[in-house]
């Protein structure tokens, strides 16, 4: 059945673990409130040796929200984040709940055109940015959007040994307006299960760029579906690796470090070295990030297994994993990658795999499953006109449940087109097992016809994968005279390994079918991907 209700994996469960949870706070807000209340002197952020406790958090986004409702902010409007991972994004994105507001995480990568979009499509009156980001794009774009307050601050800030500020003129200095608002009370605000917490913007691999509305509930679900699901408690540390725009990075890491009071490590940016380096450092127990963030770390020179031995909870999400990337790593490091599956409309995740749970590869494909549905929440696995397919046939992913967006900003058009009747659909084909494990295929758009054979690039990556000397590899469909399209892998290679494009194709063929091997191979040196880690395979087509 492709409906999925009688959880057969429940006995793979840890002992005690329920099949549902009860959201427990009315807002995320509240939810952090609580944390403060309960170990004030905790701390909650950590940054390059320095440290902000839940009391001083507190006291920072109160000034923050007490100071941009003194310059004009009202509640209901939103405020932009356009930085790294820095303690300030943490500051501003509460602080900006605190002023009854919308945060509008920002990616850092973004240009003038992809900002200005964000900044017009939002309606941002506050942007908070960093004062490299606001010298080489923001101070060309704000002009033209509805901005009337940019606050700016630096990476260094909140390090134990912060560098000198950089001037930015006709912007405010975000540590001089905290300092001057520290001990002033925001007026009250009241936040409901409903009100929008984030506009968490797609990546734009589907087209222009859309701001799903997350809710206060589905921030305080998935936040709380992450602490149960992986048993994490005040006693974790958890390691920032995820960038903090991204959906993953705001539930995974900043909702579920406000929900239990543990910390959160960040890092600026990711670096291999400096991460390993700071796990270490930092005793740091649980991570989610994308698949090739562990990649990296394989790759680091002198990594060994004591590099990562606190860090016994991982799991990797947002982009498709390889299986033999996940024995690799587990014969390296000791420690098993959980693989979860979700999207930005499903505020992170909407399928995981049962902590301590070793996920199957379906025999036929070679697919790692992404898990089973969370708490709470139904996936049908249907077909072009909506049928529901039987277990093991593949369809589209349709999800509801309490971590499922109520649409897009301003788009009522995309909203109907995606999320009818609140049931979100994914635009990912995927199938159920008969035990209920789920496994996703590829999106529906990347689908490369062969001469009439259907071929799915995830199935060629994985096997690409095998081999022991590449390091990434994305397959796309390329034009072809005679049979329409067909298939080219583009692969990086591990460090000190080489392997000739004629030996890949040769690996591939006695692997798969006739009409599933790729014909051509190009070598880079690196593969273009978004800021989350995702293969932008579209790049590859183009390029």
């Amino acid at each position: 059945m492709s409906v999925y209700d009688d959880r057969p994996w429940l006995a793979q469960y840890p002992p005690g673990q329920p099949a549902g949870i009860t959201v427990e706070h009315d807002s995320a807000l509240a939810m952090f409130r609580a944390s403060v209340a309960r170990d004030p002197g905790g701390a909650i952020l950590r940054y390059f040796g320095g440290r902000i406790t839940l009391r001083e958090l507190d006291d920072l986004t109160d000034a923050f929200a007490a100071g941009i409702t003194d310059a004009g902010f009202a509640p209901g409007e939103r405020v932009a984040i356009y930085a790294q991972n820095v303690p300030q994004f943490v500051i501003a994105q509460v602080g900006t709940w605190k002023a009854g507001g919308i945060a509008v995480p920002v990616n850092p990568m973004n240009r003038e055109r992809e900002l200005g979009q964000v900044l017009t499509d939002s309606g941002a009156t506050v942007l908070v940015t960093l004062q490299s980001l606001w010298h080489e794009v923001a101070a060309k774009v704000v002009s033209a959007t509805a901005v009337r307050t940019v606050l700016t601050t630096s990476e260094s800030e909140y390090r134990a040994a912060p560098a000198d500020p950089v001037d930015c003129p006709g912007t405010v200095d975000l540590a001089g307006m905290l300092a001057r608002f520290r001990g002033v009370a925001p007026p009250e605000v009241t936040l409901g299960p409903d009100d929008v917490a984030f506009l968490t913007y797609t990546s734009g691999t589907t087209g222009p760029p859309k701001g799903a509305m997350s809710t206060h509930r589905n921030v305080v679900f998935n936040a709380q579906t992450y602490r149960d699901w992986v048993g994490l408690g005040n006693d974790d540390v958890i390691l920032g690796v995820a960038p903090l725009f991204h959906i993953t990075g705001l539930i995974a890491h900043v909702a579920v470090a406000l929900l239990i009071g543990a910390p959160l490590v960040l890092m600026h940016r990711f670096d291999a070295a400096e991460t390993l380096r700071t796990v270490r450092a930092e005793g740091a127990t649980f991570t989610i990030g994308s698949i090739t963030v562990f990649i990296a770390l394989m790759n680091v020179p002198g990594a060994d297994r004591e590099a990562l031995a606190s860090l016994t909870k991982i799991y990797s999400g947002g982009a498709p994993i390889p299986p033999s990337t996940v024995t690799a790593f587990r014969a390296m490091f000791g420690t098993y990658i959980h693989n979860c599956y979700g999207l930005t409309e499903t505020t992170s995740p909407s399928h995981a795999v049962p902590f301590g749970s070793v996920a199957p590869v379906d025999p036929a494909s070679g697919a790692l499953s992404v898990g089973v549905p969370v708490y709470d929440t139904v996936v049908r696995v249907v077909d072009d006109d909506g049928h529901d397919v039987p277990a093991g046939e593949v369809g589209e992913l349709v999800t509801s449940g309490p971590q499922v967006v109520p649409g897009y900003w301003g788009k009522p058009a995309e909203t109907q087109k995606a999320l009818p009747g609140g049931r979100l659909h994914t635009g990912d084909v995927g199938y159920m097992d008969a035990q209920g494990w789920f496994y996703v295929v590829d999106r529906k758009k990347d689908q490369i016809n062969a001469g009439g054979y259907k071929v799915w690039p995830r199935e060629v990556e994985d096997v690409l994968y095998e081999h022991e000397a590449v390091r990434e590899a994305a397959v796309v469909g390329v034009p072809d005279e005679y049979r329409g399209e067909t298939v080219k892998a583009f692969v990086s290679l591990r460090p000190g390994h080489s392997v000739a494009a004629d030996e890949l194709i040769a690996f591939c063929r006695a692997r798969l079918a006739a009409y599933k091997y790729p014909r051509q191979v190009e070598f880079l040196a690196e593969l273009p991907k978004t800021v989350s880690g995702k293969l932008l395979r579209r790049a590859l087509r183009s390029g």
